[in-house]
């Protein structure tokens, strides 16, 4: 144990034991709830899709055990090319790896028009009705969006009614509504 931890704090493999260190710190706070994994991807190194904690984890790792690796096998001037190589080998290895993994990380849903549905809304022309109208519904990260709408039979919004959207209609690409009343 004790050659081994020689190899590991010793030069070029001390680069990135040092590195590891720090990833094993990050996992420990990452499993006690401490931080979120989710922190976005690293597309900066070409590693797009996948979270930034795995991808530079996986990176760290392998750039070490192939530093520990090398430093077995060089000697001389040789050995100062080992980390530059280890890194290299790591950020191949990581785009192997990753590749597989992307597929099975769930993509971020896109937002649709059909997520209206089922939303309340506000009247803001001066009327609809089952030919024209307009009116403003919020979305689910906050913003508003202003929306064609339209009325089932005879019924007609003033302008500031609310309205519940209850189907989107894709050919004439608006949405039917009806009155909503709110119980306060």
């Amino acid at each position: 144990m004790s050659e081994f931890l020689h190899v590991a704090l010793s030069f070029p493999t001390a680069i990135f034991s040092f590195l590891l260190i720090v990833v094993l710190g990050y996992w420990i706070v990452v499993i006690t709830g401490l931080f979120d994994l989710d922190g976005g991807d690293a597309p900066w190194l070409g590693f797009g899709g996948a979270p930034a904690g795995v991808t530079l984890s996986l990176l760290i790792a392998l750039a070490w055990l192939l530093s520990l690796i090398g430093s077995q096998f060089a000697a001389g001037p040789l050995l100062l090319a080992v980390p530059a190589l280890a890194l290299a080998g790591a950020w191949l290895g990581t785009r192997a790896l990753l590749s597989p993994l992307r597929r099975l990380l769930p993509k971020e849903r896109q937002p649709s028009r059909g997520d209206f549905v089922g939303q309340m809304c506000v009247i803001r022309t001066g009327q609809a009705t089952h030919d024209f109208g307009q009116a403003e519904v919020s979305a689910a990260d906050g913003s508003s969006a202003v929306v064609q709408v339209r009325t089932t039979g005879e019924d007609r919004l003033s302008r500031g009614d609310s309205a519940l959207i209850f189907e989107y209609d894709a050919d004439g690409e608006f949405f039917w509504v009806m009155p909503y009343e709110s119980e306060h």
